[in-house]
């Protein structure tokens, strides 16, 4: 199938890859011509405007914006669905907002251009591991998307590294009852829904993380000496995070990345403390406000966010690090 990706980033790029290790034709364009030029040689079909991009495109066309959310997403979507004409599909791969792509799909429609969210979870790994694709919009244009979503997507056998907790991912008695989960992508249900869906997994996300965070400065911190001498305990916690990874229940992707960090750094000295938020997380907590659903953990650890900018723990350089590790996002550095 014929893919037109906008947005050659981090994900971007090795979504085309991806996409053209499984066969399918990939027009890709970005405001960097060096990462188009690069894609290029890898057997992408190289776009240097908008408007070469969407010629380069066979009808009905079928184009992925991935660019940062917000402003830039908003910008392309209008601009991109300007020349597409009806039938014609746009995908939002970013960390839009639901309630933006429910406006945006109302706008479209009008012209009758389609038009799809997928909330997108992998990073930096997906390139091997596949990428996690929770999806929104109406269910023919969903279809027609299929085999780019089955590409993308991991599927449902083994895992490589850095996830070895399990080798088989299956659930026991899930096949019983279809669909595409397994494979690793879901069509959610209409306009916003697969971004409401990614939006709350990045509220968990800030809630997991934390709870690693917060116990590996318990362990780091037993060795104070505001505690009695027979209570010290000078924990190796890079060791501790490694054999938690092997039978323990707490065991998760987000423990091998751990581990992972304090190998190459057990002191985390390259980190500040301050962590970033990206949006899904405030998101979360309003959605649960509407909604009258109480959510004190995932409150608590987006404000320990915003506290991370004032004061920085260990806890704080290991969210850092986790970031880092699964979605390539660079913090301040040390002493910055």
């Amino acid at each position: 199938m014929q893919l037109g990706m906008i947005g050659l980033g981090r994900m971007g790029a090795n979504m085309v890859r991806r996409l053209l290790r499984g066969g399918h034709q990939c027009v890709v364009f970005d405001a960097n011509p060096d990462r188009v030029k690069a894609l290029a040689q890898e057997g992408a079909t190289a776009a240097m405007s908008l408007d070469e991009f969407v010629r380069a495109l066979t009808t009905p066309r079928a184009a992925w914006v991935m660019v940062p959310a917000g402003e830039a997403t908003e910008q392309t979507v209008m601009a991109l669905s300007q020349q597409m004409d009806a039938d014609d599909i746009i995908i939002d791969g970013g960390n839009s907002y639901y309630k933006d792509d429910v406006r945006r799909a109302k706008a479209l429609q009008a012209r009758g251009v389609r038009y799809v969210d997928v909330g997108t979870s992998g990073g930096i790994w997906g390139l091997e591991r596949g990428y996690c694709l929770m999806i929104g919009g109406e269910a023919q244009a969903v279809t027609r998307l299929e085999p780019i979503f089955k590409t993308l997507a991991p599927g449902p056998g083994d895992i490589p590294p850095a996830c070895a907790v399990h080798a088989d991912r299956r659930t026991p008695g899930h096949e019983k009852l279809g669909g595409t989960a397994q494979e690793g992508y879901l069509h959610c249900g209409p306009a916003g829904a697969g971004h409401f869906v990614k939006m709350v997994h990045n509220g968990i996300e800030y809630g997991l993380m934390q709870a690693y965070a917060e116990g590996f400065d318990i362990l780091r911190n037993a060795v104070s000496k505001d505690l009695p001498e027979e209570h010290r305990y000078d924990f190796n916690v890079t060791d501790i995070a490694e054999v938690w990874r092997r039978g323990s229940v707490v065991s998760s992707w987000l423990l091998d990345l751990t581990a992972m960090a304090l190998a190459e750094d057990p002191t985390l000295s390259n980190y500040t403390g301050i962590v970033q938020d990206s949006g899904e997380g405030r998101w979360t907590i309003m959605a649960a406000i509407e909604e009258a659903v109480p959510a004190d953990v995932l409150s608590a650890s987006l404000y320990a966010r915003f506290r991370s900018r004032q004061a920085h723990t260990f806890a704080e350089k290991l969210l850092s690090a986790m970031r880092q590790q699964f979605g390539g996002h660079t913090e301040r550095p040390s002493g910055g």
